[in-house]
């Protein structure tokens, strides 16, 4: 079992940049890959990045390729997405998940999710 927990979001305007963070618990963290979604108002959950339980393998929507990077560190139980260049279409809550293989980038590869943290991009 591992429990998520979301930071770094915030208010930004457009062309600015957040860094968000994933803390997890549990001594498996480092054997789960791990994704980040998003969800804007009357939208539905959609895939943003991914990668694999060792850091080797890194998928991107592509909205947020050659913007967005995400990373890990296992010694630290932690993820994190770096978003830069950031537009008002971004705007969303942020969730973090964990899932048991990689790299799914559909939220049904996802077994265990964050409470969300929300990122405002202002025109």
């Amino acid at each position: 079992q591992v429990q998520l927990v979301e930071s770094g979001g915030g208010l930004v305007q457009a062309g600015g940049s957040l860094r968000l963070s994933c803390a997890a618990s549990g001594r498996t963290f480092s054997t789960y890959g791990m994704g980040w979604f998003r969800q804007a108002p009357g939208k539905e959950r959609e895939f943003v990045a991914a990668i694999s339980w060792n850091g080797n393998r890194r998928y991107y929507a592509d909205s947020v390729k050659g913007r967005f990077t995400i990373s890990r560190d296992n010694a630290k139980n932690t993820v994190y997405l770096q978003m830069n260049s950031l537009k008002p279409e971004d705007t969303a809550v942020y969730y973090c998940a964990a899932g048991e293989a990689c790299c799914y980038i559909t939220t049904q590869g996802y077994q265990h999710w964050g409470q969300g943290t929300q990122a405002t991009v202002s025109s």
